[in-house]
């Protein structure tokens, strides 16, 4: 880890940006059952005025291995789709995934697929006009996360989080893979109003552990990524308000 802090703070004196280390985190442990779901949800403007799209989720539940896909629908025809395979039972131990951006035309502009087992994402993504190919080799583990698999790491927040945090090993696209350590914070009680009533709630926040000031890419998509959860029993999310994705738009999901 010094030597890691040296290349970063060379990295800082030298105005390069710096790369993200991360190192394979143990999977969660459940407090709450996982099973068949499904369910759609709108995608408003940062500001809660503008209908940007909707949101198609579903799991279902075979044994003990849980399959997740969501898609996000965007007015002007592009789409974000994730999904995920894990094992459940007394932790939250992944499988394989993808996650496809596609640009307004359906065309896939970043394609990617996580075989954690086998220790290796592959695929593509489009940076600057030029398709890049992926076929890397990365430190991963049943106890990496990403996209769908976020909400259910917050809703077993307590279960795993030591004081106000938890940190997870995650896969971004951004659009090259990168492999870099989350934390979810908790931030205290939070009131997310909605027609007809208010929900009392609490605020989380999701950033990466490394100081993203000096990274340029994650300075696009780290800030303002927030996660508002209601007192329930499982919790459920109120209000996500963030970036769609790699390109920095904001958003809101109720």
């Amino acid at each position: 880890m010094t030597n890691r802090i040296r290349i970063i703070a060379l990295f800082v004196l030298l105005g390069v940006p710096a790369v993200a280390w991360a190192d394979p985190t143990p999977p969660i442990k459940l407090k709450y059952t996982e099973g068949d779901f499904a369910g759609a949800t709108t995608i408003w403007s940062e500001d809660g005025k503008r209908v940007m799209g909707f949101i198609e989720y579903r799991q279902y539940l075979r044994g003990d291995r849980l399959h997740i896909e969501r898609v996000a629908h965007f007015r002007d025809g592009s789409s974000d789709a994730d999904d995920a395979d894990v094992k459940v039972g007394a932790r939250l131990e992944s499988i394989s995934g993808r996650s496809i951006i596609r640009d307004t035309r359906g065309k896939p502009i970043v394609d990617l697929k996580i075989d954690v087992a086998g220790k290796r994402v592959t695929g593509f993504y489009i940076a600057d006009g030029e398709r890049e190919a992926v076929d890397e080799e990365v430190d991963i583990g049943p106890g990496t996360y990403w996209g769908p698999l976020f909400n259910i790491a917050l809703k077993n927040f307590d279960a795993n989080a030591d004081g106000d945090t938890l940190v997870f090993q995650s896969i971004l696209p951004t659009p090259k893979p990168r492999v870099i350590d989350m934390e979810l914070k908790r931030d205290g009680k939070a009131t997310v109003r909605r027609t007809g009533g208010s929900i009392q709630a609490t605020r989380y926040t999701l950033m990466p552990t490394v100081n993203f000031l000096i990274d340029p890419v994650l300075q696009r998509v780290a800030p303002k990524t927030e996660f508002f959860i209601d007192a329930g029993t499982p919790p459920a999310v109120a209000r996500f308000a963030g970036p769609r994705n790699y390109a920095g738009q904001p958003m809101r999901l109720e």
